[in-house]
């Protein structure tokens, strides 16, 4: 899809990986909360709120989100006469705060977050279940996935992100289907001059990026984890170092420094942003975070479905945003009423996409979201995505599986040998 200075309300970059790639001290930190177990809410109850004496709710929240909840959190005050405290918090430690708050009753009794934060709270007993009854159903059906942990829902999502690949309209003109024709694209505009880079993705310099990478990996038939019968990931099916997961790993040694150059292990997110943004490589593999600068630079772009390198689809990650209930609140009630009957309202619905301008989860905020062609792009490719793994068993995957990625893309080592030494790493650290 072409876009051209289309306007969309873009933040800064993903939040929702932050808890799957880092690990942050907890701090002691404090705030409203209780000691009584929540019950899991339930979208169609009409609890009676004043009889239950609640007097304050007490969610936290990320600066850039604050300000979007303050109609709905007003709405609900006028008409239940509870005031909805939003506490800002540091969104690079607020999950490990949460993990060491909740169980003292010093946490809130909401917080916003990212999916992939749902096994750990799980684990550690702070979340409670939701019960949204018929109002799933309102949801897009990959936002309920990815907020289900062992066959219950544990949050309300409120909106969905992924990547797609950005591609610079006066440099390549057509949208390409596979990974070769992408990369025969950007060595064509090398070769007369239009460009200096083929191709574009950031990569960490001790980690790589193997988020950015998995589409080109699950398109060769590579996934980390198998299904359990209740159609989440299951932790004792490492699928990642089969002979799939092998021929990938040829491909990065054949696409990095030493092969084609198309992926440069030199080249950061940032760098990778500023060769983009000026006019330096026809393609940017990247998420709607990096859009609003596109277009405030007056880039002619495209939004396009993620490349193929195999022959399944090019299935990127989905990171789900949403709100989650203490399963400690003392205010169980009230919370439950307000996250299942005000937090999936087209109205806070609405109001959470123009504080983010990331595809909305409630399909009807979404249809009108769609109006903007660049959210309508990456909406749709994100339909075809798979949900980040939430388990908790995916925090000994990422370092292993990056750092190897890395190695390869510099040419270093051998590709069968260290793929499948990454894999037995990984299984090891989930068994210990």
């Amino acid at each position: 899809m072409k876009v051209q200075n289309t306007l969309t309300s873009g933040t800064s970059r993903r939040v929702f990986t932050a808890g799957a790639l880092s690990v942050v001290a907890a701090l002691a930190l404090s705030a409203c909360g209780g000691a009584s177990p929540t019950a899991p809410a339930t979208a169609t109850a009409k609890p009676d709120l004043k009889s239950a004496g609640a007097g304050t709710i007490t969610m936290w929240v990320d600066a850039e989100r604050s300000p979007a909840l303050k109609d709905i959190t007003a709405k609900f005050q006028a008409d239940t006469g509870i005031e909805v405290k939003l506490v800002v918090k540091d969104f690079a430690a607020v999950r490990d705060d949460f993990i060491t708050q909740v169980p003292t009753g010093k946490g809130p009794d909401l917080i916003v977050g990212p999916h992939d934060w749902v096994g750990k709270f799980v684990q550690n007993g702070v979340i409670a279940p939701i019960e949204l009854g018929d109002k799933s159903s309102s949801f897009q059906d990959s936002s309920i996935k990815a907020m289900t942990f062992n066959g219950s829902v544990y949050g309300v999502p409120y909106a969905i992100e992924n990547i797609a690949l950005l591609r610079n309209t006066d440099l390549v003109a057509e949208s390409a289907a596979t990974m070769d024709e992408v990369v025969a694209n950007g060595k064509k505009a090398v070769a007369d001059g239009k460009a200096t880079f083929p191709f574009l993705v950031g990569m960490d310099p001790k980690q790589g990026d193997p988020y950015h990478l998995y589409p080109l990996q699950a398109s060769m038939g590579s996934q980390v984890f198998g299904q359990a019968a209740d159609g989440g990931y299951d932790p004792k099916q490492l699928l990642i170092g089969d002979a799939a997961g092998v021929e990938f790993a040829k491909k990065l040694v054949a696409w990095g420094d030493t092969g084609e150059k198309i992926i440069n292990s030199n080249i950061t997110g940032d760098i990778a942003k500023e060769k983009f943004l000026a006019g330096e490589s026809p393609y940017f593999l990247t998420g709607p975070w990096n859009v609003p600068d596109v277009q405030k630079k007056g880039i002619k772009f495209a939004v396009d479905a993620l490349p193929t390198a195999g022959d399944k689809p090019a299935q990127p990650f989905i990171g789900v945003n949403g709100f989650f209930i203490s399963a400690k609140s003392a205010n169980a009630l009230a919370t439950n009423e307000f996250v299942t009957n005000y937090l999936t309202s087209e109205d806070a619905q609405d109001s959470m996409y123009k504080a983010g301008g990331r595809p909305p989860a409630l399909k009807s905020s979404f249809e009108k979201a769609a109006s903007d062609p660049v959210v309508e792009a990456f909406g749709k490719i994100g339909a075809t995505g798979v949900p980040m793994p939430a388990i908790p068993e995916m925090s000994a995957v990422w370092a292993d599986w990056g750092a190897t990625e890395l190695a390869l893309i510099k040419g270093q080592g051998d590709p069968a040998a260290d793929w499948a030494k990454m894999a037995a790493s990984i299984k090891a650290k989930i068994a210990g």
